[in-house]
């Protein structure tokens, strides 16, 4: 599978996931979304990026991201899909 094909697997799953509310979606599953999605787009967290006057909120997040942070960005694009499919299956 090319690079191309998985871009575009990936920008139709974040399409799906634009349309979902995030009412519907566990806290735990809306993190591991998040995470796929910043791994995927941005690449591994830079902690010292981190500002120390956060929120709790955006410490989950971040959390999240970092437990990702060995996945490759095709890993993490791959995952994000496989994830938004199941959900969308039920």
């Amino acid at each position: 599978m090319d690079a191309k094909d998985l871009d575009t697997r990936f920008q139709d799953a974040v399409a799906i996931a634009d349309k979902m509310s995030q009412a519907t979606l566990p806290q735990d599953v809306q993190l591991r979304l998040y995470a796929y999605y910043k791994q995927a787009t941005f690449g591994t967290v830079d902690p010292s990026s981190i500002s120390a006057t956060y929120q709790l909120r955006d410490a989950f997040k971040t959390n999240a991201w970092m437990q990702i942070s060995h996945l490759s960005a095709d890993e993490a694009k791959e995952l994000y899909i496989e994830a938004i499919h199941s959900l969308t299956k039920k």
